[in-house]
């Protein structure tokens, strides 16, 4: 099979690595020289482009799957919307008669319930803070490219991912904890994470059984607790219990929950199994953890 992945970062990279051992060949869109020569040592093809410049993704040849998982480069000179917007926008018209599937990678900010309300691919997406506005609106960009093509054509996947978490992520939070530097945030507020394997195996699997034009919400099995996640850490590396930042009584936060991200459609249609279910098989297996002095 034929794989194209605009963003070979943190989670497009593991894609890609799991397309390359199954025999597949995957051709990176890159704008940096010296990346694509990495990415070529790699067993990776490359292609230099730049999703921000039209002109550079031209000559794309076709591919039976694109993956699209830029982020944000803050030293791109480009603003956040005009990376999600307008370079999936470039990304869809360079490619999306060349290809048999496009997954985008989206983010459950685009749902704006903030008072522990679990919520699904059928739930409401009403953002209140910016970057979900924005995710929301590179999703209605790809139905839209949908609708312009009739839905008898349809060839997206949308993938609404919660916090990736995963090897070398949490080591700021490490230093914290250890430091006893309070926590920002409301301890009793819901956090929905998926662990980086288990999105990229998610993500491979969709691109091939995932229902065209359709949505998939990526999280693990288990929400919980800002307080509970960080004093499982700080139990895990021998750290103090933690400390979080007061929150007044008249502060927003106080009042933000946040929502509980269900994972059903994703198990149940498509067999996803999470090698780490939960947070806790999560942590554990991290080697910043592994390593801690605790252990």
């Amino acid at each position: 099979m034929r794989r194209l992945i605009f963003g070979c970062g943190y989670l497009g990279f593991r894609v890609a690595s799991f397309w390359r051992d199954l025999g597949d060949a995957v051709t990176v869109v890159t704008r940096s020289t010296e990346r694509a020569r990495g990415l070529r040592a790699e067993g990776f093809r490359t292609v230099l482009g730049d999703v921000m410049n039209p002109a550079s993704l031209a000559r794309l040849p076709s591919f039976d799957t694109a993956l699209y998982a830029v982020g944000f480069d803050r030293l791109s000179g480009f603003s956040k919307r005009s990376v999600y917007v307008d370079g999936l926008k470039n990304a869809l018209s360079a490619c999306y008669s060349k290809c048999e599937r496009f997954v985008f990678i989206s983010s459950t900010s685009v749902y704006g319930q903030s008072s522990g309300e679990i919520v699904d691919e059928s739930s409401a997406t009403d953002p209140t803070e910016e970057g979900g506005a924005i995710c929301a609106e590179a999703e209605a960009l790809v139905q839209e490219v949908n609708a312009s093509h009739c839905e008898q054509n349809n060839k997206t996947i949308v993938l609404r991912l919660s916090g990736i978490y995963g090897p070398g992520r949490v080591l700021a939070r490490i230093e914290q904890l250890m430091s006893r530097t309070p926590l920002t945030g409301n301890p009793n507020a819901w956090l929905n994470l998926i662990h980086v394997e288990d999105a990229a195996v998610a993500a491979i699997i969709a691109s091939e059984l995932g229902q065209l034009g359709g949505t998939y919400l990526v999280s693990d099995d288990r929400p919980i607790h800002r307080y509970e996640y960080y004093r499982t850490l700080a139990e895990l590396i021998g750290a103090p219990e933690p400390l979080f930042s007061e929150i007044t009584a008249d502060s927003p936060e106080r009042l933000k929950l946040n929502k509980r991200c269900s994972n059903k459609k994703l198990r149940e249609q498509l067999g996803v199994k999470l090698r780490f279910p939960t947070f806790i098989e999560g942590l554990n297996s991290l080697p910043e953890v592994m390593q801690s002095p605790a252990r």
